[in-house]
């Protein structure tokens, strides 16, 4: 079984899913052909099976690297620049997911769908502890949040993805990070309403100084 995961792994890598063979996938595995079908009902059900242990391998790793990280905003940097590993790294797994996988109708039911959830429930947990603890404003809408994240990043990666060009993980994550932390972040003047009221008046009579200082030069011009 585990001969025919890595073999199988290799295999779809190297060929895609249209052009992998469950003969060579066998033959690398040292087993006949047949011997798939003992375990795995299709060609798609092993990839399935390939995805599932790859989301489970990466989840795991999530969690070591998590526990050592502190702070909401190195944590939500850190979902982000793993993403975009995954992506540099694995662009052929990733289009598999994408293309062959995410595309079928019936992807909702399949276990990878529920693996997925388990892999940005992470990027989750992180926005809600922050709101918890007062770093994030309340009433965020925290799905929205994610699916900006992570439809963000596929999109913007997406020209890698068909073979074009390159991105930079460090880049963009700490581009992304920082517009998401921001954007969430309880602001000094969202905390004090007192002063965020002062704030806008003084702005307000700054607004009105300047207009007229500008009448001021225009009559005597």
């Amino acid at each position: 079984m585990a001969a025919l995961m890595t073999a199988a792994r290799a295999v779809f890598k190297e060929k895609g899913y249209a052009d992998a063979l469950t003969s060579e996938i066998a033959e690398r595995a040292g087993v006949v052909e047949g011997t798939i079908y003992r375990y795995f009902a299709n060609k798609r059900d092993l990839l399935l099976k390939v995805v599932e242990q790859w989301y489970a391998e990466m989840i795991s790793d999530y969690d070591q690297q998590l526990a050592r990280i502190h702070g909401t905003r190195n944590r939500l940097r850190f979902m982000i620049w793993r993403h975009l590993t995954v992506i540099h790294q694995e662009p052929v797994l990733c289009r598999l997911v994408l293309l062959d996988l995410r595309a079928d109708p019936a992807y909702r039911e399949t276990s990878v769908f529920g693996m997925n959830r388990q892999y940005t429930l992470r990027t989750i947990e992180i926005i809600e502890a922050g709101v918890a603890s007062g770093e994030f404003r309340p009433g965020i809408a925290i799905p929205l949040v994610r699916d900006m994240i992570y439809g963000g990043i596929e999109h913007h990666t997406w020209a890698y993805l068909r073979g074009e060009g390159d991105f930079s993980v460090d880049g963009i994550a700490d581009a992304l990070a920082d517009m998401i932390y921001r954007a969430l972040a309880v602001s000094q003047e969202a905390e004090t309403p007192e002063m965020s009221a002062l704030g806008k008046a003084v702005r307000r009579l700054e607004q009105i100084a300047d207009r007229l200082d500008s009448a001021q030069l225009d009559s005597t011009n």
